[in-house]
């Protein structure tokens, strides 16, 4: 190349890096709009949703035990802890950057302030990939035009990518969007350079020299995906299926397939010896199995068309012959290869999830929406662009099929198709798309583009004597139309509605960070350093908690904010752990957890569950019962869902409005409705401690049913969004009454927020005598105890006919079972 091509390829490519640089920083601004609701007044960093948090606190174990990753976690999931569920190299990476710019002392608010960033920052970053991807792909202007596009791109891949948004799914979108990339790139220079299994078997290793790098740097791009997810195996899986397709694509055209069996034994081969590097990684990586059937496929599916036509056989033998293998080595793996065959169940299964499952948002299906199909989350996550798209993967397949078939066109076809299957039966995987549609609806735009004109015009410098004014004289009105309406159509929609989209990022309100930060203070220490990196006890065996924990149990939504926030241990998370119920239709019974215990039917039958889920009997499985008004209203459904039984907790009334669904009389027996709705009244062994601010929610709307359906008598008011119930023994108060006789204790119970509820409990008096265990102390908190700030305004109040006696009750008896006798 001489020095003046070189240079005007350099000026050529000027306005296009300067294009993408562009993107970036809009891609940038975008997502850190709404930094005002992560970065409070108070000081405090609200990260959005779930997991986020988590990610949190595996990035403060690792900058407390730098480098060492937080491989168990006796914090969550009491009384069993769990192993890592993250793949480490997103908190890795995260960790070593704040690490380093905390010169290996890093203050929290440094912590803090990079975890908001890093998502944000990681989201600008695909717009590079996805550059190269469409400009390698097509050409420079649909590479721009796509990186423009996905700067913009609205719906799940935005708030993904926002600012306090810190989870490791952006890093998924972007290492596969890096594994296309250099795979595209692979193709490219495969057409130019063929490698065969011949040169290699002549030690001719000149072609595979100018590939080589590109196959590296795929292969090490698919490892760091599967460093970064522990599902990698999905992107793998597409791969493998592209090089499938291909090997057949290929057979039928006459064409050797060796290239592809060589690059696709190299490219899984990396990330294969990158995954067994890390044993605590690679002991539960279900990627290993199908990078290694991978290894093993291509070479069989090369031999085959080889063997094929030395024989001359008719080419449509060969994609039978690989369906027939195929099936031939399930039935072989079943029979006698238990775990490949339980690889194919899970990746077959990954997408059909059942029961409480499909109340987990992100997994239910992209276009149902409370049962009922929709299309409008097509719209919310990928505005124009989404819809343009399939009209531009339908032309590249024409194209593909009966014109010019073309391998890099080919991955991405085959590429987008598996992106929209896995999206359709999980939303989650809008996040992918979001990339491919970007590039599709591009590739169409430009087209247009060209049909317009564009074509014809050549770059400014294209020629020594060309400039920026010649080129100027060469556009004409329609071109200048033609520009302004591709721009626009495809560009303002994503616009707007990702402008729209990002004014907040979800996770704790106010209400959850001051209820967390109130158990943090105020709840006895569990025993445990919240920083100390505990070894995972032996399988089979629970980890050794000192007698002091305990757990929380709340719903597993809030699992991750009790442990970061509040330093306490939950028994369910995010993880779907600990939630109890059933999992599918194929489990006989309820497992003990979360579900079981809030959907109980009575006070009895959950604190059974409480007390099933530690092993000893000794034990229970939490001290303290958290509630939001969620959890009683909007959320039951999904508690009651993970057991599998959701019948008559909602029923039809005719109200003034006609007929509508309301609370049934088996949800208002729960013990959430117990809890939550009736401040825990006349319950035995739970106690309010804690109860934060209320809120305009359907709290009242639910008392007001259970007043006129029910006959209730409650206040029709909303109470505090979150409240708190400490799980005791009871103090058991024994007195004296004529057999017969109907016994009343009551108290007057003063909330956190000076709200008053009256507590009763009433019993019929047998052979002259009447028992009763209460839950509250008339005297105060113990030190090293619950610091509770709800409790009784005075004595207990004991009444039967026109007796009525005043009774104490120590803490020291609640907590430990004393009897008092009146």
């Amino acid at each position: 190349m001489t020095g003046e091509t070189k240079k005007t390829k350099i000026i050529n490519a000027l306005p296009f890096g300067l294009g993408v640089a562009i993107s970036f920083l809009i891609a940038f601004y975008i997502r850190t709009v709404p930094k005002a609701g992560v970065f409070l007044s108070n000081g405090f960093v609200r990260f959005g949703g779930n997991d986020p948090w988590y990610h949190l606190r595996n990035v403060e174990s690792i900058l407390h035990n730098f480098p060492n990753m937080l491989w168990f976690d006796a914090y969550t999931q009491y009384p069993e802890g769990t192993h890592q569920i993250f793949a480490p190299l997103f908190d890795m990476l995260l960790a070593t950057i704040i690490w380093i710019l905390g010169f290996g002392n890093p203050s929290q608010d440094l912590t803090n302030t990079v975890c908001a960033y890093y998502p944000a920052f990681l989201g600008a970053l695909v717009v590079i990939p996805t550059y190269f991807v469409a400009k390698w792909l097509f050409d420079r202007r649909v590479g721009l035009l796509a990186a423009l596009l996905v700067a913009i791109a609205p719906g799940q891949f935005l708030s993904r990518s926002i600012i306090g948004f810190n989870d490791h799914h952006i890093a998924e979108t972007l290492f596969t969007t890096v594994v296309a990339m250099f795979l595209i790139m692979t193709l490219k220079v495969l057409r130019e350079h063929p490698v065969t299994f011949e040169n290699i078997k002549n030690r001719n290793f000149e072609s595979l020299k100018h590939v080589l790098p590109y196959i590296v740097l795929t292969g090490l791009a698919l490892g760091a995906y599967s460093l970064a997810w522990y599902g990698a195996v999905f992107f793998s899986f597409i791969i493998g299926l592209y090089i499938t397709v291909q090997h057949i694509v290929d057979h039928m055209h006459g064409r050797s397939t060796d290239s592809l069996a060589i690059v696709g034994v190299i490219i899984f081969a990396l990330p294969l010896i990158i995954i067994l590097m890390v044993p605590e990684l690679s002991s539960k990586s279900i990627t290993i199995k199908g990078l290694i059937g991978g290894i093993v496929a291509f070479p069989i599916m090369s031999l085959i068309s080889i063997e094929f036509n030395k024989r001359n056989m008719r080419r449509y033998y060969y994609p039978l012959s690989l369906a027939i293998l195929f099936f031939a080595s399930v039935i072989f793996a079943k029979y006698f290869s238990p775990s490949i065959y339980d690889l194919v169940l899970r990746v077959a299964s990954y997408f059909t999830w059942e029961g409480g499952a499909l109340t987990i948002a992100e997994a239910s299906p992209l276009l149902m929406s409370g049962g009922q199909f929709t299309l409008q989350p097509l719209w919310y996550n990928f505005a124009l662009a989404g819809i343009l798209s399939f009209f531009a993967l339908a032309i590249l397949a024409y194209i593909a099929i009966y014109r010019h078939n073309n391998r890099e066109q080919t991955f991405l076809i085959v590429w987008s198709v598996m992106i929209i299957w896995a999206m359709l039966q999980q939303n989650r995987f809008a996040y992918y798309y979001s990339v491919n549609a970007a590039i599709l609806s591009a590739y169409l735009g430009i087209k247009v583009l060209d049909l317009a004109g564009w074509k014809d015009i050549k770059s400014p410098f294209a020629e020594a004597t060309s400039s920026i004014s010649d080129w100027f004289k060469q556009i004409k009105p329609v071109h200048a139309v033609a520009l302004v309406l591709v721009v626009l159509v495809l560009a303002y929609p994503s616009y707007d509605l990702s402008t729209q989209q990002n004014q907040g990022t979800g996770g704790p309100n106010g209400y959850w960070i001051e209820a967390t930060q109130w158990m943090k203070y105020n709840t006895p220490d569990p025993g445990l350093d919240y920083y100390e990196s505990y070894e995972q006890p032996p399988e089979g065996e629970l980890f050794p908690y000192p007698d002091e924990a305990y757990g929380v149990m709340s719903w597993w939504d809030y699992g991750h904010w009790l442990e970061v926030i509040g330093h306490r241990i939950p028994n369910a998370n995010p993880f779907q752990q600990g939630v109890g119920g059933r999992r599918g239709s194929m489990d006989e019974e309820n497992k003990p957890g979360a579900s079981t215990f809030f959907t109980a039917p009575s006070e009895a039958e959950a604190t059974a569950v409480l007390e099933a889920v530690h092993p000893d009997p000794d034990k229970a499985g939490a001290r303290y019962v958290v509630s939001d008004v969620e959890m009683a209203t909007g959320k039951f459904y999904a508690m009651a869902a993970w057991t599998l039984d959701t019948d008559n907790y909602y029923v039809q009334a005719q109200t003034a409005q006609g007929t509508q669904t309301v609370p049934g009389e088996r949800y208002f027996n729960t013990m959430e409705a117990r809890l939550h709705i009736f401040d825990g009244d006349g319950l035995e062994q739970y106690r309010m401690v804690h109860e934060t601010p209320a809120a305009n929610t359907a709290e009242s709307g639910y008392k007001q049913v259970y007043n006129a359906l029910f006959g209730g008598n409650i206040e029709v008011v909303n109470t505090g969004y979150v409240k708190i119930f400490e799980y005791v023994d009871g103090a058991t108060i024994t007195g004296q009454a004529p057999a017969g006789e109907k016994v009343t204790i009551t108290n007057t119970i003063r909330t956190t927020t000076g709200r008053t509820f009256e507590y009763s409990q009433s019993t019929t008096a047998t052979d002259g005598t009447y028992e009763f265990v209460v839950p509250y102390s008339t005297e105060g908190p113990m030190t090293g105890q619950t610091q509770f700030d709800t409790a009784p305004t005075g004595s207990y109040k004991v009444s039967f006919g026109d007796t009525t006696e005043s009774v104490r009750v120590s803490e020291s008896a609640v907590l430990n079972g004393g009897e008092i006798e009146v």
